[in-house]
């Protein structure tokens, strides 16, 4: 089984905690909405900003679940020492998410969907420098249903013959700067969110000196309903594991999420530095 992650922090009040944040939704467009990986400047985002209540659930004694809230906090110690080598990465991780996805949903494949993307916080030096390097800064979920069937179909096992009947996409976010983080990531109760909170728009990916190319997302609208959670002092051997889509419509969705400035963090820490991986889930065989 996966480990429980300890829970010092319950023992130490911080159960329970919560701080406001602020976010940004986005308002009715008559434009489609569109979004860049690496030229914000161009993005056609019309931003609700919005404070909500944000839960500091570490160390919440009813731990938030992949099967309940769609997401979950795992203990997962890497053997990846920079993450910032692509080569070290690329020889290791994929393998590591794969069996880690693997033993938490219980499908019968995980296939890891893309390489791993490093992002830093605005105040490092290196924010922007490498692709898609950037925290998000408004409320989104990483593909629609659409993007989410296209994706699933193009990296299915071609050697299993059998019908692929259910098929869940994986977001894995790990924190490599030490605790706390001054720029987390905030992530939506599944069970929270309504289908009209959400509006298709394009990433779109703009390497310098490559065709740009994109797939739909979803954005997403304010709803009050939303609850909003996060867990403070990630460290590098912890794993947020949340799900950006299943087909299966008697589990959790997706998972709206952002970055956000948490208040309480302390002035003067390691900007923010994490990087992320995404994998899909298989199961085979007639409903």
């Amino acid at each position: 089984m996966i480990p429980a992650v300890n829970t010092e922090f319950a023992a130490r009040g911080l159960a329970g905690r919560t701080v406001a944040g602020a976010v940004n939704y986005i308002a009715d467009m008559v434009q489609r909405p569109r979004y860049y990986a690496n030229d914000h400047s161009r993005d056609v985002l019309a931003l609700d900003p919005r404070t909500v209540i944000i839960e500091d659930v570490r160390g919440r004694y009813d731990a938030p679940s992949l099967n309940r809230e769609g997401y979950q906090l795992v203990s997962h110690r890497s053997s990846v020492e920079d993450f910032e080598n692509p080569v070290e990465v690329a020889a290791a991780y994929p393998g590591e998410i794969e069996r880690l996805v693997l033993q938490l949903s219980g499908a019968d494949r995980v296939v890891v969907s893309s390489p791993g993307v490093l992002r830093f916080g605005e105040k490092s030096a290196r924010a922007g420098r490498l692709d898609n390097s950037m925290p998000a800064r408004f409320i989104h979920v990483d593909i629609s249903d659409a993007t989410a069937k296209q994706f699933a179909g193009r990296s299915a096992p071609r050697e299993i013959a059998r019908p692929v009947r259910r098929f869940a996409h994986f977001n894995v976010w790990r924190a490599l700067s030490p605790p706390p983080q001054d720029v987390p990531l905030t992530v939506c109760d599944a069970r929270s969110v309504a289908f009209a909170d959400f509006m298709e728009a394009d990433a779109v990916f703009d390497v310098a000196g490559s065709q740009e190319w994109s797939f739909e997302g979803w954005v997403v609208r304010y709803n009050p309903a939303h609850r909003w959670s996060y867990f403070s002092g990630m460290n590098r051997d912890e794993a947020l594991v949340f799900k950006t889509n299943d087909s299966d419509p008697g589990k959790p969705h997706c998972v709206p999420h952002c970055a956000f400035d948490d208040p309480s963090c302390p002035p003067g820490v390691p900007p923010r530095a994490s990087i992320e991986m995404r994998a899909i889930a298989y199961w085979f065989g007639s409903w």
